[in-house]
């Protein structure tokens, strides 16, 4: 049985994984993202290690083993269904589960977390637009891209959020964003790239690294109807 800290390392390689697409991390990546100190992180990695959930070098990058990334898959699967239920259920707002959830994804029956997929109907996306894997651990992928990406008199509906920090979340509500709201993008500055946008018939002012944190598609992508590449869609 693996520990609180170790799964917690799992989950962190698997997120930085899948962000860099090369499926390896860096050792002060990983501290960075832990919030840990560089010697800390490189003691955790020789025994994970150790066990067959990673593979390390001395100054080298970090990959999970496929017994890692299987362990991996499955922390983050009980993160996510716990945030839903706790979103869907338990009428908590989205930046409140994430916290909790922290808390709950170390619950090691298998059995409870099948019993709470099938309650919640399956769900394929938690809260905060994050695919959640499914019993035999497939992730579901949808192509997206940054708001910051998208270009002025562009539409495009937002789908999930980069930074699912309380401060960050409680931004985007007060900014009048949610998940699948319809933005249009009007104006970008030349100088800054801070960039003007209606949501509801409301405008609002954002910064770049506010646009960098937020993952849209275009209307149709979101409908699962065909692209009409309204945000130059690549699928």
């Amino acid at each position: 049985m693996l520990s609180h800290t170790e799964e917690n390392y799992l989950k962190a390689l698997l997120k930085l994984s899948f962000e860099s697409k090369s499926e390896e991390a860096g050792t002060n990546e990983l501290a960075a993202n832990l919030a840990v100190k560089p010697a800390t992180a490189t003691d955790m990695l020789k025994k994970l290690k150790e066990k067959g959930l990673v593979d390390y070098e001395k100054y080298g990058k970090i990959s999970l083993t496929a017994v890692g990334k299987t362990s991996a898959i499955d922390i983050v699967r009980k993160h996510r269904l716990w945030e839903t239920f706790l979103y869907s259920t338990l009428e908590f707002t989205w930046d409140e589960v994430h916290e909790v959830a922290e808390q709950l994804e170390h619950i090691q029956s298998a059995k409870l977390i099948d019993k709470l997929d099938k309650f919640l109907n399956y769900p394929q996306f938690d809260p905060h637009g994050d695919p959640i894997p499914n019993q035999k651990g497939e992730i579901k992928t949808q192509f997206k891209k940054t708001l910051a990406e998208i270009a002025a008199g562009k539409a495009c509906r937002m789908v999930a959020v980069k930074d699912n920090s309380k401060s960050f979340l409680q931004y985007v509500v007060k900014v009048g964003l949610g998940l699948h709201h319809d933005i249009k993008v009007l104006t970008r500055q030349e100088y800054d790239a801070l960039m003007e946008i209606k949501v509801n018939g409301i405008k609002s002012s954002i910064t770049q690294k506010f646009a960098e944190n937020i993952y849209v598609v275009c209307s149709n992508c979101a409908a699962g109807k065909p692209c009409t590449e309204t945000i130059d869609c690549k699928q």
